[in-house]
Order: structure tokens, then C-alpha cells, then sequence
């Protein structure tokens, strides 16, 4: 559900912040030296030593690595590409799509979502409504006034090689089941799906088999993701506490719909012990992936925006201490996913797009 709409999402949401959080972050920093008119790197941007663009149109998001860094998975809605919603794309690493298409690795039919390599580098897991209509489905973007997510029952996870044949499916219970990512061990998926009537997570093995649900605490969990040694889980929540806010979350969630407009970021052991709430900032906090380190989170937040934009990147430690900003965009930054080397972060981002609504991918050469 780590959905592209990105556009929509920083204008839709309203809520404004105080000083007071804004004092977290650290404003002291220095200009980069790459920065200015001439490269894509924004004054502070300190932990990008180079950047280069690897798509010109379109909603581009979610690029993950595959296990040796040779290779990332990506969805576009890219119209120039024949796309009416979200399909998968493989590129190598020194790609880029300016001038052309790259392959298609999914069916062409439904909506898919949330690709992630297998440790064979040779498959991946993703998201895929293709087998309850071959057309795309609508996308609904508000509910009495106010912006939400589709949450489609038809998606299930399938497993597909690098040509796009898929070769398994891992679920089919009703309801809806995506936002599958892998463990760095190799050992594990964890996803998100309704088959306890609420949106919990849960892990699984690589063939679909001991299915052990994680979470279980009313809300929205989803966009998970393992720590490099496999024993964390990091995600994004709603908690919905008033009667009010608890029945409009239920009401939403029964007609496949959620609003993602105050979310945390929540951590865990891999079994769902020890969990703990990482950030209390306000406002959107989410697609969370784990430093290098596995000392520090990188997420996506609007909590400083006083009208709901821009989304900027942010590194927190995981005991909630040290925020900073990493970004410093006036639009949005967001779907940060570091190469497993560690060198390297591809995240989405409208910098460069002329002013439109295009989200692109963007490889930044990372430093601490």
C-alpha cells in the first residue's frame, strides 16, 4: 500500500505543526558543496555526495535492491509508457530512463505494488490485484472531504522471475494481503494484510508457509521493514484512540479505504516483542527504512510543514533521540531504501520535475 500517490498526498494534507517540534531537528548545518543551481543536491543536504535522476515522468517509487546491488525493482504509472496504474519495472544499477522504457516485470494487468528481491537475485516478491480483474482499479482519493487509501481486498502476493513469469503465489486468504519486503537474512517476508478483520502485520516464509501475525493493536500497520541483521521490524502506524476517530477508522477500513494522514513510526523485535512507538511528531510519519548502522531510521515526514508539505527525509536513532533532516526540498522525498552495501539511497522525489507532479527515482552516493 506504499501507494504512489504522492502528489495528492502532499496537498491534501493540512495540519499544521509548532516551533516547538520544529526545534528537534538540527538547523545548524553545513551547505554542501555540490549544492546550488547547477546539481540536484539541495543546500544541507550534507549525507548526499553525488546524485543522479533515473526516471523523467510518471509516479516512480518503492526502487528496492536486489541482494547484490546489481539490480532495482520499481513501480511506475509512467503514461509515456503505456501505463494507466502502477506496474514493475527492472533496471540495472547504472540505468537510467530518459530516452526509453525499461522492461516490464509484471503482468500488465490489474494494479501491483511493492516488488522486493528474493536472495537469488533471480525472483521477487510483489503485490499484484490481476487475478480479480485484469482492469486497473479506481482510486479513490477522498471520503467526505478527506484523503485516503485504497485498500484493495483483490491483492495478493505472487512470486515472479526476472522475466515476469510468475511462479507462485503465497497467499490467497480474503482480504487484503501486500507490502511484502524480505529480511536481509534471507529467511523471511513481512507483510501486511486484513484476514484478522483489521490492518495487522505479519511474516511468513519464503514459500508462504508459518504464517505468524506480528501486531495486533487497532490501525493501520504497514510499510514494514527488517533491520540488516533480520532481528528489527520498522514501521509505519495509525492509532486511532477516540470513539470518534476509532468508528471513522473502522467505517473507512470496511469500505477498503484508509486515511494515512496521522501515522507513526513504530519498532520491534521480528516477532513482534518489545514494540515501541519511535516518533511522537504529528502529521505523517512514514515509509521508515533502517541505516546501515541498524543504529538509525530514515523516514519521510511532513511534521514541519505548516500546510502539509513539503515531505522531507529525517534520520532518527532507534530509541527516538537525534532527529535530523537530510533533505531539504520544498515539495516531496520519500520511499528511502539503502543499497545493502550501504553506499548508496534511492528514494522518490518531485526535485527537477519542472514544477508538475512527476515523482521520480533518484540514486544518491550516500556519507555520514
Amino acid at each position: 500500500m506504499r501507494l504512489l500517490l504522492c502528489f495528492a498526498l502532499v496537498i491534501l494534507f493540512t495540519n499544521c505543526k509548532t516551533e516547538s517540534k520544529k526545534a528537534l531537528v538540527e538547523k545548524e548545518q553545513p551547505t554542501s558543496l555540490m549544492a546550488g543551481s547547477d546539481t540536484l543536491i539541495y543546500d544541507g543536504e550534507k549525507h548526499f555526495k553525488s546524485i543522479r535522476q533515473i526516471t523523467f515522468g510518471g509516479d516512480n517509487a518503492e526502487a528496492y535492491w536486489s541482494f547484490d546491488d546489481h539490480q532495482l525493482i520499481f513501480q511506475s504509472n509512467n503514461p509515456d509508457w503505456g501505463l494507466q496504474c502502477d506496474q514493475m519495472f527492472l533496471m540495472d544499477v547504472n540505468e537510467n530512463f530518459k530516452n526509453r522504457k525499461p522492461p516490464k516485470v509484471s503482468t500488465g494487468l490489474g494494479r501491483t505494488t511493492c516488488a522486493y528481491f528474493l536472495p537469488d537475485n533471480k525472483h521477487f516478491v510483489y503485490g499484484s490485484t490481476h487475478l480479480a480483474d485484469a482492469a486497473c482499479p479506481e482510486v479513490p482519493l477522498r471520503k467526505n472531504g478527506k484523503y485516503v487509501w485504497p485498500v484493495y481486498d483483490s491483492f495478493d502476493i505472487f512470486v515472479a522471475d526476472l522475466e515476469g513469469n510468475i511462479t507462485g503465489q503465497l497467499t490467497d486468504e480474503p482480504g487484503y494481503d501486500a507490502e511484502a519486503t524480505v529480511s536481509p537474512k534471507g529467511d523471511k517476508i513481512v507483510f501486511t494484510s486484513t484476514r484478522s478483520g483489521d490492518l495487522e502485520l505479519y511474516t511468513m516464509n519464503l514459500d508462504g508457509s508459518d504464517v505468524k501475525q506480528i501486531t495486533n493493536e487497532l490501525g493501520y500497520d504497514g510499510g514494514a521493514f527488517f533491520s540488516p541483521d533480520g532481528t528489527q521490524l520498522i514501521f509505519r502506524a495509525s492509532r486511532p484512540k477516540t470513539p470518534e476517530a476509532i468508528k471513522e477508522y473502522k467505517d473507512l477500513l470496511a469500505q477498503g479505504l484508509v486515511q494515512p494522514t496521522e501515522m507513526e513510526l513504530f519498532i520491534c523485535n521480528a516477532d513482534g516483542s518489545d514494540l515501541k512507538q519511535l516518533t511522537f511528531l504529528g502529521n505523517a510519519n512514514w515509509s521508515p527504512f533502517f541505516h546501515p548502522s541498524g543504529k538509525k531510521i530514515l523516514f519521510s515526514s511532513n511534521f514541519e510543514a505548516e500546510k502539509g508539505f513539503p515531505f522531507n527525509l529525517y534520520l532518527i536513532d532507534i530509541d527516538g533521540k537525534n532527529l535530523e533532516r537530510v533533505t531539504h526540498g520544498q515539495t516531496f522525498d520519500a520511499f528511502p531504501v539503502f543499497s545493502n552495501d550501504g553506499k548508496y539511497l534511492a528514494f522518490s522525489s518531485n526535485r527537477n520535475n519542472g514544477g508538475g507532479r512527476d515523482t521520480n527515482l533518484f540514486i544518491a552516493e550516500w556519507q555520514d
